[in-house]
């Protein structure tokens, strides 16, 4: 939406601002400025002139010597404009002055163009004459203005006078970045109302007067809307003995500043009254419409129809239509049809300004390929009190512009009058919204500036029709809000009874396992949570698994994408396969990833959908490792107590020598190992790849983020060491059982440091060996209980078929 300040002007007499002020001051206000063109930007020291004499050049065929009155004297001027005559009025730039640009229609130099005394081809030359370009402008808003050469005045423009000031380019257009629930700022009577509010001022709307012969328009043309539910109200007006000629200069300048570029006086008033008042116009040839009868309805399915433009467009039960007694003429709220359109050589026409179902027209826009600037300002919900408003306008310009005979009356089809919303005014609470303490009287002074009434035996504040935005008690705080100022508001703490900001227990666990991944050189990974059903056969999963059961997508983007995963690590280690692939030596990734479970199939009710922690490395890692930063976590989380790991865990791909469950106090948690070589063969990955996966519902039962402190330990360790000859088939986490079991509240820490299979071991036995620390919280420890404690661990490791290295 752009505006020229004049035009704003025009309705607010008394508004004096610079143009930053202006955008400053209704930013503030609601009625965002996007920024602003100065028309007389880089116009400097540009009077009118009348060329007195010319005389030919003596150094050149395409120049002419002017001798240029400038009022208070005479100045020569050499040019090579083609149009010069004597006794034309010019613009004239004197030496020092500037212009905004040139002919070749470039964009115009940030600093202007400034200009000298100096010689033309020896001649001295003291200003320069402009063209309209040249002045920063274009013919679309001089239309008069020659394609080549300077500008020429009217005969009576006074010599001597600012040219800028006499071409009306001391004006500003501004752009707004309007929200779609402000329609009436979609008009410049709507953007000045705003401004007369902004600034205080009197606001002073176009004074529409009666207009109309004494014949009665119901004579002639009869209108009827059958889908009332789509059409709120329809009105036309007619108009006789066409006169079409160019608009006035003033109009043109108006609609060429707001981007609109001026056609005749019958189409400028159709699109002047549109930007003025946002109520788009059509105007049909009176003669063209069968049986003289309108008709508003739906179309017919599978109807084409030819539109203003050329193009024949497929239309269907949802259009609305603008009908005659015969045919459609019109896609209603969009574009006029061919075969009614208005020629140069009409007679008489037919005015027509409606309210259409703003969804219905958005969505016939897009379905028929057609969007116009019509169907921008009635999609987003019009006024309908605006029509008739708009349509008399038209009506009056005609007159007052002389193009035509305005016919007596008006056929107006408004079933069902919008009634006028009320919404209760609490100042109080109003005040409590805000944070303020507003009076009363400054809250209705707002209103009254906005022209919202007020009813003060309901204490209820009257919505006028335009305003559609204002539905409740909030809305009119906001409108007290952005008068009284926001940046008047004071700062205040918020009130009531809302908890303290922060992550919940759920994403403080997830934060930790994130933290802890990155610190052991992990980089997250994010993946899809759909795949393709695909996955299944290239991680083994066995025919008969459930973990095949998944949720079938509706509308999948393709088969790859058809299914909701029930188990993570497709989507890492296609991750770690892309790495590879690229040539990374070492890669370690994480994800926390949801799968999805059905509870049955077909669904009825919603999946089990569980948060996965997931580690996938390659290069520098082993199952060790990996399980070193499962614990690390574990330790983060607060699960103190030992982890256990079962080999039996059974995952067809993992290898099957090398992968386990991870156990927590009884309860599965997770697993990890290798992948199994022919599913790294599956992914393409040539290196050993491990793998950790943890339900992080199951392992959030477990962690705690309560720390109890305690004090540096005050009495000595005692240690020992002890070698054992174990078999095979006994893992080392059974014999720390053991050892945690039997040491009591002495245990600080066992720690293994040697394994040991060779030659000097007996077959199908290991040799293993630890260190074990003693200490007591109160008291120094004496041989004789850590003896105590060392022989019942070997005891218990004795039951197990462990017997000590001699």
């Amino acid at each position: 939406m752009n505006t020229a300040l004049s035009w704003i002007k025009a309705y607010v007499p008394d508004l004096e601002v610079t143009a930053q002020e202006y955008t400053d001051a209704m930013t503030l206000t609601g009625t965002k400025v996007e920024g602003y063109e100065r028309l007389d930007k880089n116009l400097e020291k540009i009077v009118v002139g009348q060329i007195e004499k010319i005389e030919r050049h003596p150094d050149a065929d395409k120049l002419v010597v002017c001798q240029v009155n400038i009022g208070h004297k005479v100045i020569q001027i050499v040019t090579g404009a083609p149009n010069v005559q004597e006794g034309q009025k010019v613009p004239v730039v004197l030496d020092g002055g500037k212009v905004a640009g040139g002919h070749d229609g470039g964009p115009l130099p940030e600093e202007g163009i400034l200009i000298k005394k100096g010689k033309l081809r020896g001649v001295e030359s003291d200003g320069m004459m402009c063209s309209i370009e040249e002045l920063g402008s274009s013919r679309d808003m001089y239309p008069k203005a020659p394609e080549e050469g300077i500008y020429i005045f009217p005969e009576d423009t006074p010599i001597g006078a600012d040219a800028v000031e006499v071409l009306g380019l001391h004006d500003v257009v501004f752009e707004y970045e309007i929200t779609s629930n402000r329609v009436d700022c979609y008009s410049v009577v709507g953007i000045a109302r705003e401004a007369a509010a902004t600034f205080d001022k009197p606001f002073v709307p176009p004074v529409i007067k009666a207009t109309g012969n004494t014949e009665d328009i119901h004579d002639y043309l009869k209108v009827s809307v059958e889908d009332t539910d789509l059409c709120p109200r329809y009105c036309a007006r007619m108009v006789k003995n066409i006169k079409l000629a160019p608009s006035p200069e003033w109009m043109q300048r108006r609609l060429a500043a707001s981007g609109i570029r001026p056609i005749n006086n019958i189409v400028d008033i159709t699109n002047y009254v549109m930007e003025e008042y946002g109520q788009p116009m059509h105007a049909y040839d009176f003669e063209l419409i069968a049986g003289h009868e309108i008709v508003v309805k739906r179309a017919k399915e599978g109807d084409t129809f030819q539109t203003l433009d050329g193009q024949e467009r497929k239309l269907d039960g949802d259009v609305l239509m603008i009908h005659d007694g015969e045919r459609e003429v019109g896609i209603a709220g969009i574009m006029g049809g061919e075969n009614s359109k208005i020629t140069d050589d009409v007679k008489t026409m037919v005015f027509e300004a409606a309210c259409f179902d703003g969804t219905n027209i958005r969505l016939s826009a897009k379905r028929i390929g057609l969007r116009t600037e019509a169907s921008g300002k009635f999609e987003k919900g019009l006024d309908p009190e605006n029509a008739e408003t708009a349509i008399n306008r038209a009506c009056q310009l005609i007159e007052e512009l002389g193009a035509g005979e305005v016919v007596g009356g008006i056929l107006d089809v408004y079933p069902q009058k919008k009634d006028q919303r009320r919404i209760p005014f609490d100042p109080e609470k109003i005040n409590q919204l805000l944070g303020t303490q507003i009076g009363e009287a400054e809250m209705l002074g707002y209103f009254k500036k906005l022209d919202l009434g007020f009813d003060e035996a309901a204490r209820e504040v009257l919505v006028p029709s335009f305003r559609q935005d204002l539905e409740r008690l909030a809305d009119i705080a906001e409108e007290v809000a952005r008068f009284f100022g926001y940046d008047n508001i004071p700062t205040t703490l918020p009130s009531g009874e809302a908890t303290m900001g922060g992550l919940s227990y759920k994403l403080q666990v997830e934060q930790t396992a994130r933290e802890t991944a990155q610190c052991c050189g992990f980089s997250q990974s994010m993946t899809y949570s759909f795949e393709s059903p695909k996955a299944f056969d290239k991680l083994r999963i066995p025919v008969e698994s459930d973990l095949r059961k998944a949720v079938e997508i509706l509308n999948p983007l393709g088969e790859d994408f058809s299914i909701m995963r029930t188990v993570p690590l497709n989507g890492m280690l296609t991750s770690l396969a892309t790495n590879y692939s690229r040539r990374n030596k070492e890669v370690r990734l994480y994800e926390l990833a949801n799968v999805y479970l059905p509870k049955s199939l077909p669904l009825t009710e919603l999946p089990d959908e569980r948060m996965q922690f997931v580690l996938g490395a390659y290069g520098n890692m082993d199952f060790f490792v990996m399980k070193g930063v499962v614990e690390e976590f574990f330790d983060k989380a607060g699960m103190k107590r030992k982890v256990h790991y079962d080999p039996q865990a059974g995952k067809e791909y993992l290898h099957p020598g090398r992968q386990a469950n991870i156990v927590y106090e009884g309860q599965v948690v997770g697993y990890l190992g290798e992948i199994h070589p022919d599913v790294a063969d599956n992914y393409k990955i040539g290196e050993k790849t491990y793998v950790a996966v943890l339900d992080m519902p199951s392992v959030q039962r477990f962690t705690t983020f309560e720390r109890k402190y305690e004090g540096i330990a005050k009495y000595p360790t005692m240690s020992r060491d002890i070698s054992m000859v174990v078999p095979k088939n006994i893992l080392v986490g059974q014999i720390e059982d053991v050892i945690v079991q039997r040491s009591g509240k002495i245990l600080e820490s066992c720690q293994l440091f040697d394994i040991y299979e060779g030659a000097q071991i007996l077959s199908g036995y290991k040799s293993v060996a630890y260190s074990i620390t003693f200490r007591a919280k109160d008291h120094t420890l004496e041989d004789k209980e850590v003896n105590a404690v060392m022989e019942k661990i070997l005891h218990g490791l004795r039951q197990m078929g462990i017997e000590l290295r001699a």
